[in-house]
């Protein structure tokens, strides 16, 4: 019964993984490719670009953990909260509670009898269960890790960012400029496919809105580069 518990728990990190991972890796990319054609405006250093992308991947990573780590653990907390509550409520408003539940049923095309069973039946079996599940879509103690979220954030955003990096590293000159934004352009069309495969949203969309970004992080950061690189 335990390892049937923790698959089903599994399954709901599962999901919410991926999520933050998405976000982590189209934020890595993003970020990263910012501040390297930013410096890259600047300076030839192939050290200095790799440097400061190095910094900006590793303060992305850690910041989009750090993120995925609160808001989570902040949802989490509110579930807490809200089961406490329903404690308490049961304790003190049992009838107004099994109100809630036989209007819950109501609401689905069940008629009143049949409701007023339904939840007698419920509150005497699972009284706490009932109440989290009608009010707020909960199960008892099975809420997310802000730990794992932080972890996949923190992997993603730091893989998302190595491929820019890579590429305007390693490429040959010739081609450093129009491998990275290439690269760059396949990366964050296939975070938009992903974000909209999670959100049951229009991939089309979804594609060109975050390919449409990622030209403008790069133009942007590019002309920063070009204005205050000549200063310097």
């Amino acid at each position: 019964m335990k390892n049937k518990k923790r698959e089903k728990l599994t399954m709901d990190e599962k999901l919410n993984n991926l999520r933050a991972g998405v976000l982590g890796s189209n934020d890595g990319i993003l970020t990263v490719v910012g501040v390297l054609f930013s410096v890259g405006v600047a300076t030839s250093n192939i050290y200095t670009i790799f440097i400061a992308g190095l910094s900006d991947l590793l303060a992305c990573a850690f910041s989009m953990a750090g993120g995925e780590y609160a808001s989570v653990s902040s949802q989490r907390d509110t579930e807490e909260s809200a089961v406490k509550e329903e404690a308490q409520l049961l304790k003190d408003h049992p009838m107004s509670e099994k109100q809630d539940v036989v209007d819950y049923y109501m609401s689905r095309g069940i008629s009143e009898a049949t409701a007023n069973e339904i939840a007698e039946d419920l509150l005497k079996k699972h009284p706490l269960q009932t109440m989290v599940s009608v009010k707020y879509d909960l199960q008892i103690g099975k809420y997310m890790s802000p730990w794992s979220a932080a972890f996949s954030s923190l992997i993603s955003a730091g893989l998302g960012g190595i491929l820019p990096l890579l590429a305007m590293t390693l490429l040959p000159a010739p081609l450093k400029w129009t491998g990275t934004i290439i690269a760059v352009v396949i990366a964050v069309g296939l975070t938009g496919y992903f974000s909209a495969l999670l959100g049951n949203g229009m991939v089309k969309i979804a594609i060109i809105r975050n390919i449409i970004v990622g030209i403008l992080t790069m133009f942007i950061h590019y002309f920063v580069g070009v204005v205050f690189g000549q200063f310097f």
